[in-house]
């Protein structure tokens, strides 16, 4: 308790002396402004808000934004000759922008340069959940996923790991309400409670094990949905369940056809209490792919609803998938899908 004390008037300390820096700097800006136009542009005061932004917490960065405020105006009024209208519009605007950015990284508790640690990690933490378990020969899982306007965090998210000593592999494919940071924040969660439930659970039993604990979340934007899948590596042998996901899709190295793997239908997760979910089996032979996707895959573009982009999908995974050849990465860049809702795509493949 007295060491989280001390870190925190450390934390005050240092607030208040990058703060006084801060000011400072602003002062002898504004003071060279006034003097040496033609050195020190009013610019300036844009790169001093630039680098608050990232070090001061929400108050002493509304301190340092009045101070340039009346600073700009001061230079305004006294007839500075390189303060025109324009530039005071201009850094009054940026400042009230880089206030409301320090707003809302307190709201969801990113303080200072530290929160965008915190985002890193957080984002390493929801890829390390993802990672595949080491195969036997002859099986590869690839997978893809994209963030909507290449944000940093997706509300796409996969889960994967095994059971019976690595005889049989899980992975499942979870799309959370929402984008950006807040959906990030929520898959993260998410993650971490679907990776503790796989492999503790008989396969089943997970997708109602998630739906109660996503309920039990209480979330406002509380659903997602899931598709399940959990496969036999000796036999081939896997047997998939969704929860309000689009449908896996296989393809036959034999004949070259592609399948919709159609589940009996369910409601996405945290939406009713009694959820009721049935296993659709089927078998990987040697060459086969089964393809697991979002809707952010097959919406959008000039296809209009989930049939024709499904439809679309399937042509695109005919070209690109051949036996022992294609990625996840070239399916999506040949299904150009827009990229205003997060996208992901994996590829469950045995050799």
């Amino acid at each position: 308790m007295r060491a989280g004390l001390l870190r925190r008037r450390l934390g005050l300390r240092s607030q208040v002396g990058l703060t006084g820096a801060m000011l400072t700097c602003a002062a002898l800006i504004v003071a060279g402004v006034r003097m040496y136009p033609q050195w020190v542009p009013p610019s300036t005061l844009l790169l001093l808000e630039l680098v608050a932004v990232f070090l001061l917490l929400l108050r002493p960065l509304m301190i340092l934004g009045a101070f340039v405020v009346a600073g700009t105006w001061w230079l305004w009024l006294t007839d500075a000759p390189t303060v025109i209208p324009g530039i005071v519009l201009v850094i009054n605007v940026a400042v009230l922008a880089t206030i409301a950015f320090a707003r809302e990284r307190e709201r969801l508790g990113l303080q200072g340069a530290p929160g965008n640690l915190m985002l890193v990690d957080l984002r390493d933490r929801l890829a390390a959940h993802g990672r595949v378990p080491r195969l036997p020969e002859g099986w590869d899982v690839d997978s893809v996923i994209r963030s909507a306007h290449a944000d940093g965090f997706s509300g796409d998210f996969m889960v994967a790991g095994s059971r019976d000593g690595g005889k049989v592999l899980e992975v499942v494919l979870v799309d959370v309400s929402g984008k950006g940071l807040g959906a990030g924040v929520r898959s993260l969660q998410l993650s971490g409670a679907f990776g503790g439930l796989l492999g503790a659970l008989p396969r089943e039993q997970f997708l109602g094990a998630a739906n109660g604990y996503l309920l039990d979340q209480d979330w406002e934007e509380g659903f997602a949905t899931a598709i399940h899948v959990a496969v036999d590596l000796p036999s081939g042998d896997y047997w998939v369940s969704s929860a309000g996901h689009p449908p896996a899709l296989q393809r036959h190295a034999g004949s070259g056809r592609l399948d919709v793997v159609d589940t009996v239908g369910s409601p996405a997760l945290g939406v009713v209490e009694d959820f009721v979910c049935q296993a659709r089996q089927g078998r990987l032979e040697r060459g086969d792919v089964l393809m697991l996707y979002t809707d952010g895959v097959i919406e959008g573009g000039a296809a209009g609803d989930l049939d024709q982009g499904i439809d679309r999908l399937m042509g695109v995974a005919d070209r690109v998938l051949s036996p022992g050849g294609g990625r996840a990465a070239q399916v999506l860049a040949g299904v150009r899908a827009g990229d205003d809702d997060d996208r992901a795509l994996v590829l469950i493949r045995r050799d």
